[in-house]
């Protein structure tokens, strides 16, 4: 046991110190992202001061995690966190349009607050456009602990370096799959189950387009899957549930699956 312990202990594999305060950046995020919308913070957020002093703290916790993220001396984990703290007004714009996207596309939702307040897939997007910012300004590790994290809370798995456009709206999230690059316009709506994913390719492509383009206005409904790269699904499209797609879709067509139903049934008389 000593041996096993002593190689162990010892590896040479050297892991950043984030995962020692990942539970703690991605609760920092979760607060980040409610004090967006202070609104809903009465019992917290009673006064501008209230609201200068949390983020403040939000932004000195971001900080000290981004300093051991990358091991970057303190003025650059400084001026990087500045950078996003700057990019937060206009996070909340984009993610109020996602809001309302939520609002006009889905029968249930009552109004804008019900969608922020309960809403997966607000929360999933959400969550996915603070990472992405992270993503942007080539923080490393921290964007993805808080995709994964968020995967887990919400069952929509968004990878941080892909690249959303305004009024994003995800029905239900459960089971949502974006990759890394893929590419999703404006006014994009897609429900639970929909995979945007890569083919099967080599580990060298690695930083090469995987994973497909969506123009805007286009619809993805439950369990299809777009697969490619190269694969381009045309503006004002709309495509059908169960539906497997390697191969690009020009402009406002419609592409369905038509199942084969099989009966099985017992014997007559049985």
């Amino acid at each position: 046991m000593k041996n096993l312990a002593s190689k162990l202990y010892n590896s040479d594999n050297k892991v950043p110190l984030t995962h020692l305060v990942s539970a703690k950046l991605f609760e920092n995020t979760l607060k980040l992202l409610r004090l967006l919308f202070p609104e809903y913070l009465n019992d917290e957020i009673r006064s501008e001061a209230d609201l200068i002093t949390a983020l403040d703290l939000s932004k000195d916790s971001l900080c000290s995690i981004i300093k051991l993220a990358g091991t970057y001396p303190e003025e650059i984990a400084n001026k990087i966190t500045q950078e996003f703290f700057e990019s937060l007004e206009s996070i909340r714009s984009l993610l109020l349009k996602d809001a309302e996207a939520a609002l006009i596309g889905d029968p249930a939702a009552r109004d804008i607050h019900e969608v922020i307040l309960t809403y997966p897939g607000f929360l999933a997007v959400g969550l996915y456009r603070l990472a992405h910012q992270l993503y942007h300004l080539k923080v490393p590790l921290i964007p993805r602990i808080i995709s994964e994290r968020a995967h887990a809370k919400t069952g929509a798995d968004i990878h941080p370096g892909a690249v959303i456009g305004e009024s994003f709206f995800i029905d239900h999230a459960t089971g949502v799959v974006i990759g890394e690059t893929t590419v999703i316009g404006n006014n994009v709506k897609i429900y639970q189950g929909v995979t945007l994913g890569g083919k099967s390719v080599s580990k060298e492509q690695n930083g090469s387009k995987r994973h497909p383009t969506i123009e805007d206005n286009v619809v993805i409904y439950s369990n299809a899957t777009i697969l490619g790269g190269e694969t381009l699904i045309g503006k004002g499209s709309v495509i059908g549930g169960n539906v497997w797609i390697t191969e690009s879709i020009p402009a406002n067509s419609r592409v369905y699956h038509k199942a084969e139903t099989i009966l099985v049934g017992s014997e007559k008389g049985k």
